[in-house]
């Protein structure tokens, strides 16, 4: 049986929506969640029947948002780092973690590992878009300051990771540019071009509206890029949506047609943007798996994000892509003997 190490003291509002999210996820499918963190707290909120369907590992520190990151390493007893140890000690198959994104990447990096032929892992996003398929965008933080080799390994973790998790047979992957054109873009964004080329379903750049019409699966970036793609993306479906508000409520016939428009059209909208639909970000190219989800996350957030963590473990998305890897090192190398 899958076992999910779930980081029970991580997040904006404590143990509470950490707990029901995983008695959500027990509802709909069969894991063994490992709880880490306070046991007093953690039972507090779990109801009886669910004693024998849990496992509790006790940790008696908690990393806050406000902490460094650096510091994750020295505070052994934190929830965050045991539930990144189990993984570690393959006691555990994945994390989920909602506290410090910063720390949990970290600790997931350093004492999880990354994969032979990795050199960075990428925090990856889903964004929705257009069509039937969303699109997912690395990275969006994990790597501040990129090189190309960086993003021609994000690149080929994307197109694993949709193949095998989202399940796109022959994924699509541009490069995030300011143009389409193979000329554009910066230093960094033109040598990596020259790399991802290697690529069997790379198309070239992107412009940023790209990522939302679904004319590519994998949009890469460096984490710097990407991190201000998905806050500026997040504040401006928020705005969308109150602006919406703002004029429906100044004229009646506007609020008769949001009446009726409210179950289908607005549930869908507000369905798409959601970020708890999504669950979280699977941290790519460690050697296991490690998902970082909001601060905020309620009771559906943290159940998605444990249904991500089950799926990435079920779909063998690492192993596919140290074969990626491997097998175009391996041309690459053919062509230049």
């Amino acid at each position: 049986m899958i076992r999910i190490a779930i980081d029970a003291m991580g997040g904006d509002f404590g143990p509470e929506p950490i707990i029901e999210g995983c008695i959500q996820a027990l509802e709909e499918k069969k894991f063994k969640p490992v709880l880490v963190g306070n046991r007093d707290a953690i039972l507090s909120y779990l109801p009886q029947y669910y004693l024998e369907k849990v496992e509790i590992v006790e940790s008696s520190d908690v990393i806050s948002m406000s902490d460094q990151a650096t510091n994750a390493l020295k505070r052994q007893e934190s929830s965050i780092y045991k539930a990144v140890e189990l993984v570690r000690d393959k006691q555990a198959d994945a994390v989920v973690s909602a506290g410090h994104s910063g720390a949990t990447m970290t600790l997931a990096t350093l004492r999880i590992g990354r994969l032979p032929h990795i050199s960075k892992p990428a925090l990856a996003t889903i964004m929705p878009t257009l069509g039937d398929v969303n699109t997912l965008v690395l990275d969006v933080g994990a790597v501040v300051d990129c090189k190309p080799q960086n993003l021609y390994e994000f690149g080929a973790m994307g197109e694993a990771y949709v193949q095998k998790s989202m399940g796109v047979a022959n994924p699509s992957v541009g490069l995030l540019a300011n143009g389409e054109e193979d000329s554009k873009g910066n230093e960094l964004t033109k040598e990596a071009f020259k790399l991802l080329k290697n690529l069997k379903g790379f198309k070239g750049n992107v412009e940023g509206r790209d990522i939302f019409n679904g004319s590519v699966n994998v949009v890469v970036c460096d984490g710097f890029t990407g991190n201000i793609l998905l806050k500026t993306s997040e504040g401006v479906a928020m705005t969308i949506l109150e602006i919406m508000k703002h004029h429906i409520s100044k004229s009646l016939p506007a609020k008769i047609g949001a009446f009726f428009m409210k179950k289908k059209v607005f549930a869908n909208l507000k369905k798409q943007i959601d970020y708890a639909e999504y669950g979280g970000a699977p941290l790519l190219g460690i050697n296991g798996c490690a998902i970082v989800a909001h601060g905020s996350s309620n009771a559906k957030a943290i159940k998605n994000a444990i249904f991500q963590a089950i799926k990435f473990t079920e779909s063998d998305v690492n192993s596919t892509i140290e074969k990626l890897l491997t097998q175009n090192k391996a041309e690459r190398d053919a062509k230049n003997s």
